[in-house]
C-alpha cells in the first residue's frame, strides 16, 4: 500500500520554512506601502528657516500646516526608483569606485600577504585583536562619522578574521559595528552631534564626559558580543551563521606564508599612505564622497602600476570590481526611492509632526523615552544623520523645554535614535553596499546583529533615563 502524500511516512515531505525576502523586495514593498499611504495621510509641510547657530536650513517647529495632497500615482511610483538612483548618484558611484580600486589592490596579493603576517603575529592573542580593531574603527566613527568609508575596509577585516580562524561575519562586524560604536556614542562627530547641538544652541561637543562613558560601555558590549560568537565559530565552524554558504572568499593560509615581494610592500605602502590621506582629508579639508572616491581610484591605479599591470589589465580589474559590487551600489538608489515618495507626497513632515505631538503632553519621565522612540522611528524616514538633525531637533528642542527636559538629553535621544538602527535597516544604502562587498545576505546579517542592536537600544534607554535623572548638561 503506497503512502499518501503528506503522511508521516512520506520521505519526500518537506518542512515549510518561511524564506526572508530579498532586501530589494523589502524596499520595493515599503515604497509601495508609502505610495498607498500618500492617498490616506494628509499632506503637510514645515517652513525651513536659516539657523544662525549652525548656518543651516532647519525646520521652524511652529510652522506646520496642512497643504494640498499630492498622492503618488502608479506612474510616480515607478518614477521613484530612477529618481532615487539620481538622488543617490554620488554614493552609488563612490561605492563602485572604491570596489573597483580595491579589486585592483587585492589582486596584487599585497593585502593578503600583510594580513597573513599580522594574523601570524597575533596567532596566540586572536581574541585580543577583536576589541582592538573595534576600538580603532570606533574612533573613526566617533570623530568623523565613519560610515560609507567602512566599505573599503570590510575585505581587510574579513581576511584578518578568516586568517585567525573566525568567519566573514566576524570580519565584517569588527569593522562595521566598530565604527558604529563610535558613531552612536558620537563624542566628537561634527556631522551629528555638532549639527544637533548647534541647532539646540548648546556649546559644540559639550557633554563630552558622559558621551565618553557611553562610548566605553558600547565598546565593551560590542567587543564581548563579537568575541562570544567568534569563540563559538572557532571551536566549531558549523556553528557559523554563514556555514554552508556557497561563496568564494580569499583565504589566508598561515601555515604557508610566502615571502612578501618588493612590489607588494610598495602596494601596502601606497594603501597606508592613502588611508592617512583619507583621514587628513576628512578631518582637515572637509573631504566627502567625491574626493574620497577620487583618492581610492588613484590608489587603485597606482597599485596596478606598481604591480606591473599594463593599462588594459588595470582597466579590466577595475571593471571587474565594479561588477562585483554593482548590486550593493544600486540598492542605495532603491533605498532613496522611499525618501522620494515621502517628500514628493509631502507626508514626511506630517509623520514627524504626528510623532512629536504624541509625546508633547506626556509626563517628563515617560516623555524622555518617547523622544528616544520617536528618533528611532524617524531614522527609518530620514537615514541621514545631519538631515535628521535639521528635521527633528528644531521640533524636539522646544518640546524638551516645555517638558523641563535638558536640551542635552534631547540631543542624546537624537544621537541614539540616529545611530543604533543604521546597521539593520534595509533602507540603508550603505549597509546594503557593505553586505554586497562582504557577500553576506541581509537575512543572515540580521540574524547575527539583531541581538546586538537590541542590546544597544536597551542600553540607550538606560543612558537616556540616567541623563534625565542627573539633568545631563554641559559636562
Amino acid at each position: 500500500m503506497s503512502t499518501q502524500s503528506g503522511s508521516p511516512g512520506n520521505p519526500e515531505k518537506k518542512k515549510f520554512k518561511l524564506k526572508f525576502p530579498h532586501p530589494v523586495v523589502l524596499m520595493f514593498v515599503l515604497v509601495l506601502i508609502l505610495s498607498v499611504l500618500s492617498w490616506i495621510i494628509p499632506a503637510g509641510q514645515y517652513e525651513m528657516v536659516l539657523d544662525p547657530n549652525s548656518n543651516r536650513m532647519v525646520v521652524d517647529p511652529n510652522s506646520y500646516t496642512i497643504v494640498e495632497k499630492n498622492p503618488i500615482t502608479p506612474f510616480k511610483f515607478l518614477m521613484s526608483f530612477p529618481e532615487g538612483m539620481v538622488a543617490a548618484a554620488e554614493i552609488t558611484f563612490f561605492i563602485m569606485m572604491t570596489g573597483a580600486a580595491f579589486n585592483v589592490i587585492t589582486s596584487t596579493g599585497a593585502i593578503n600577504a600583510g594580513i597573513a603576517r599580522l594574523a601570524s603575529a597575533a596567532r596566540n592573542m586572536e581574541y585580543f585583536m577583536i576589541p582592538l580593531v573595534v576600538l580603532v574603527f570606533s574612533i573613526g566613527g566617533a570623530t568623523f562619522g565613519m560610515a560609507e568609508e567602512n566599505i573599503v575596509f570590510v575585505p581587510i577585516g574579513i581576511a584578518l578574521a578568516t586568517a585567525l580562524g573566525f568567519d566573514a561575519m566576524v570580519g565584517t562586524a569588527i569593522v562595521v559595528m566598530g565604527a558604529a560604536v563610535g558613531f552612536c556614542a558620537g563624542f566628537m562627530n561634527p556631522f551629528t552631534i555638532g549639527v544637533a547641538q548647534s541647532i539646540a544652541e548648546l556649546p559644540m561637543f559639550s557633554g563630552l564626559l558622559y558621551r565618553g562613558i557611553i562610548w566605553a560601555v558600547l565598546w565593551i558590549i560590542t567587543s564581548a558580543f563579537i568575541i562570544l560568537y567568534a569563540k563559538k565559530v572557532k571551536a566549531d565552524p558549523t556553528k557559523s551563521i554563514l556555514y554552508g554558504d556557497n561563496v568564494e572568499r580569499d583565504h589566508v593560509d598561515l601555515a604557508n606564508i610566502p615571502p612578501m615581494t618588493l612590489r607588494q610592500k610598495l602596494v601596502l605602502l601606497t594603501v597606508a599612505a592613502g588611508l592617512v590621506l583619507l583621514v587628513l582629508g576628512v578631518v582637515l579639508w572637509g573631504w566627502y564622497i567625491i574626493e574620497i572616491a577620487a583618492l581610492f581610484l588613484g590608489m587603485g591605479i597606482l597599485s596596478g602600476i606598481i604591480a606591473g599591470y599594463n593599462p588594459t589589465e588595470i582597466c579590466n580589474r577595475l571593471l571587474a570590481g565594479v561588477t562585483e559590487i554593482a548590486t550593493g551600489a544600486i540598492m542605495c538608489g532603491i533605498a532613496r526611492a522611499i525618501l522620494f515618495v515621502m517628500e514628493e507626497s509631502m507626508i514626511k513632515d506630517t509623520i514627524i509632526h504626528a510623532l512629536a505631538e504624541s509625546i508633547s503632553f506626556l509626563p517628563k519621565s515617560i516623555a524622555v523615552l518617547g523622544m528616544y522612540a520617536v528618533q528611532l522611528i524617524v531614522n527609518f524616514l530620514i537615514p541621514s544623520g545631519s538631515g535628521q538633525a535639521a528635521a527633528t531637533m528644531p521640533i524636539m528642542t522646544p518640546i524638551s523645554d516645555v517638558l523641563g527636559i535638558n536640551r542635552q538629553v534631547a540631543v542624546l535621544c537624537f544621537q541614539f535614535g540616529d545611530g543604533f538602527t543604521n546597521n539593520i535597516l534595509p533602507v540603508s544604502g550603505t549597509l546594503m553596499a557593505v553586505l554586497s562587498v562582504a557577500k553576506i545576505s541581509y537575512e543572515k546579517w540580521c540574524k547575527f546583529v539583531g541581538k546586538l542592536v537590541l542590546l544597544w537600544i536597551g542600553a540607550g534607554a538606560i543612558f537616556v533615563l540616567i541623563a534625565n535623572a542627573i539633568n545631563y548638561g554641559p559636562f
